[in-house]
């Protein structure tokens, strides 16, 4: 902990948006009064006032980690993000443009030019210029390939040849390697010549003469055991292990159950290439989940909160044409019934309510489905059953809060004819809620589609529909 983080309370991320917005916000304030200003003296004050406050902007911003800065320039607009930006220290704009979002990352690689991009991308590893290569001018990629050694043109290119959702292109080449039959001792010395760790270490890794991975040995067992004992003593000989052709979301999942840090990645041969830690599964995690909360609301791609209205509108006009459609649906399904609602005008005031819970209840279902599927604990085997379970919790709820609704639509109509059409439409939509909660998100992986896209606005057009046919139509059947 530096002396400065040691003598004040940690601020919250919003705190520092705040004050960076107010030093804005003051920047901008005051340039505008130097503007008003008149005299000879006007330029000389406008020019002492305008390096006052970006200095001052500039010392707030190099006290910020990264990873903080990165957040404060996708909560701003875009004027005030480039203002940002180009008071951020060049050799500190590869570190933030890796962790910034996607969709801010563009708009900050348009504002540089190419030797920006050529300076900010020499201090990546491997792996990082990897991550940032596609979004990179192809002349720009072309021209930092050339100035690589060949090892590390090697290794991005590794990187690069692999998907994106799998390891390979997620795995980090900085490692520590040692022999099996040399001391503890001898390890140490290594370790304290090489003055720095790479980050997450908290293993090395144990290969023999041609790099084929022997086992690991944990920093935690190097540090308790005697230092005369031999590397092979006290080794893990059963590291989880990896391959880069795998998924990368199983490995995540991996790193969670059994609490890893690092972890070996070898290939076909047993040959130690790379290693995944901790860092790259969280962001994994969390880009993942952020994926799957706007698949479902029916989004494209990740948007920039400040983008412009037409790459917004772009981004989301694909499923509001589909629900455009399955609106138009249910209004014709209403259109059948025009003449029982003319003659039971309750009938208009009932049905949003059964519509309305079932794409509740719909919406719940598919969530828990979706959510199940993405930790594989979907199965052909298991589908019947979970299936029937989420039946009969759909009956129970329809039977009970259909009862309830029921009920006050007899207080409130005088009829009890009405009241039991209303629990079982209820009953009725919530079942139809539950089979198609269970159904659309399995139809879309075995299509090879992502089981969340979309699948809100169509489970909730498929309980409006269906929720106005089954009441409406017990009703006409039963009431008039």
């Amino acid at each position: 902990m530096t002396e400065v983080e040691a003598k004040k309370p940690q601020e919250s991320l919003q705190d520092r948006l705040a004050q960076v917005v107010e030093l804005l916000h003051r920047h901008k304030l005051v340039e505008d009064l130097a503007h008003r200003q008149e005299g000879h003296n006007q330029d000389l004050v406008e020019g002492l006032v305008h390096r006052q406050n970006l200095a001052e902007l500039q010392r707030k911003l190099d006290e910020l980690h990264p990873a903080d800065v990165a957040h404060i320039l996708e909560a701003l607009p875009p004027e005030d993000r480039l203002t940002i930006w180009q008071l951020v220290r060049s050799e500190r704009d590869g570190d933030i443009l890796l962790e910034v979002s996607d969709a801010v990352r563009e708009t900050l690689i348009a504002d540089m030019d190419d030797q920006e991009l050529l300076a900010a991308a020499k201090e990546m590893d491997a792996d990082e210029l990897a991550d940032l290569a596609p979004e990179l001018p192809r002349d720009v990629v072309h021209e930092l390939m050339e100035t690589l050694d060949a090892q590390q043109r090697e290794r991005v290119r590794s990187a690069l040849s692999y998907e994106e959702d799998q390891i390979g292109a997620l795995m980090d080449f900085e490692m520590v390697t040692i022999r099996e039959d040399v001391s503890l001792e001898v390890v140490l010395r290594y370790l304290r010549r090489l003055k720095e760790l790479p980050g997450h270490t908290d293993k090395l890794f144990v290969v023999d003469y041609d790099g084929v991975l022997k086992g690991v040995l944990p920093i935690k067992r190097l540090l308790v055991n005697d230092p005369e004992k031999q590397v092979a003593e006290v080794m893990a000989n059963d590291p989880v292990a990896f391959h880069p052709d795998e998924d990368a979301y199983d490995a995540a999942q991996a790193f969670e159950r059994y609490d890893l840090v690092s972890s070996p990645v070898v290939d076909k041969n047993g040959k130690l290439i790379g290693r995944l830690t901790i860092d790259e599964m969280v962001d994994l995690i969390r880009e993942e989940s952020e994926s799957e909360v706007l698949s479902m609301a029916g989004l494209r791609e990740e948007e920039d909160i400040f983008a412009s209205v037409w790459k917004s509108v772009r981004n989301r006009w694909a499923w509001l044409a589909i629900n455009l459609v399955t609106a138009f649906l249910a209004s014709r399904v209403i259109g059948l019934f025009e003449g029982s609602i003319e003659k039971l005008v309750a009938l208009a005031a009932l049905m949003p309510i059964v519509a309305g819970i079932g794409g509740n209840s719909g919406n719940q279902t598919i969530t828990m489905i979706v959510r199940a599927m993405a930790l594989g604990q979907v199965s052909i085997g298991n589908t019947a059953r979970l299936l029937r379970k989420e039946l009969g919790v759909s009956l129970v709820n329809g039977l009970v809060w259909g009862g309830v609704i029921g009920a006050v639509a007899q207080a409130l109509y005088g009829s009890w004819s009405l009241g039991v059409v209303m629990t079982a439409a209820m009953t009725l939509n919530l079942l139809l809620a539950a089979l198609m909660g269970v159904l659309i998100p399995m139809t879309l992986a075995r299509l090879g589609r992502d089981p969340a896209m979309g699948a809100s606005v169509m489970i909730t057009a498929m309980t409006d529909s269906g929720g106005f046919f089954i009441f409406l139509g017990l009703a006409t059947l039963f009431l008039l």
